[in-house]
């Protein structure tokens, strides 16, 4: 496991624990970026490639590569970039590999909520169901659109969406986006910049009514606020892609189909 350090969402308040993902070098040993404690974090309001990725030397071998920044996203809907110490410095991920002093646990121990002050939760997720119980999703680094598309593929079927293909893009009549289908599934992957918008949730919600399937919908810079009130009203799943290619459920529906799966 990675290194983890509390998280304020400077949009909504909310606060999180982040762990860093854990990466292997080329020689095998786990690396992770090192995380910089009370350093604010930034909303992520525009991406570019270039900028999305952080150097980090293995402590094992010596080796640096080139890895996705850290991210993390917030019910909210916003996409938060979480601080590195330095670019170019390394993180071991095992403390075994490295001497340096341990992290103090009341450093990165998570308050838990006080309804007095947080008030009650918006959504309690339902129990994992799934008929049987899944392994550990297995993501995959995205790098590219296609990366992106794909990570959401692999997904769908850890849900347990069977036979779930690509099937083209920039359609007549739909928002700009990228399809996957499968039985009993439609899905939507955004690898743009901005945030998903209310119309491009309400069009893949119809083209799941007229097919009667699901609708789930992917993004990488997350939603605007009108998309995510429209996707409870619609009970439309969404999810934010970061990176390391992990889809987070950023809404109730998006947390009630990781618990039941297909």
């Amino acid at each position: 496991m990675g290194e983890s350090i509390p998280v304020s969402c400077p949009s909504c308040g909310r606060r999180h624990t982040f762990v860093a993902s854990v990466h292997s070098c080329a020689c095998g040993a786990p690396v992770a970026p090192s995380l910089a404690m009370g350093a604010p974090v930034e909303p992520v309001t525009q991406r570019s490639w270039a900028e999305e990725w952080v150097r980090v030397r293995c402590a094992a071998c010596g080796r640096e590569d080139h890895w996705p920044r850290p991210e993390l996203g917030c019910p909210c809907g916003a996409m938060l970039r979480i601080p590195v110490r330095r670019e170019g410095t390394a993180s071991p991920a095992d403390p075994s590999r490295a001497a340096g002093p341990a992290a103090d646990p009341a450093d990165v121990a998570e308050p838990l909520p006080d309804p007095r002050r947080d008030g009650p939760p918006t959504h309690i997720p339902l129990p994992r169901t799934a008929a049987t119980p899944r392994p550990s999703f297995r993501p995959l680094t995205i790098r590219t659109a296609d990366d992106a598309v794909t990570a959401a593929a692999l997904y769908l079927r850890w849900l347990g969406f069977k036979s779930v293909i690509r099937t083209g893009e920039g359609r007549p009549g739909r928002p700009a986006g990228i399809d996957l289908r499968g039985p009993g599934v439609l899905a939507q992957v955004d690898p743009t910049t901005r945030p998903a918008t209310s119309r491009a949730v309400e069009c893949l919600w119809l083209n799941g009514l007229n097919a009667s399937v699901v609708s789930v919908f992917f993004s990488l810079a997350g939603y605007a606020d009108e998309a995510r009130a429209r996707a409870d009203e619609l009970s439309v799943p969404l999810f934010v892609l970061d990176l390391t290619g992990t889809p987070r459920p950023v809404n109730g529906p998006a947390d009630e189909l990781v618990s039941a799966g297909a």
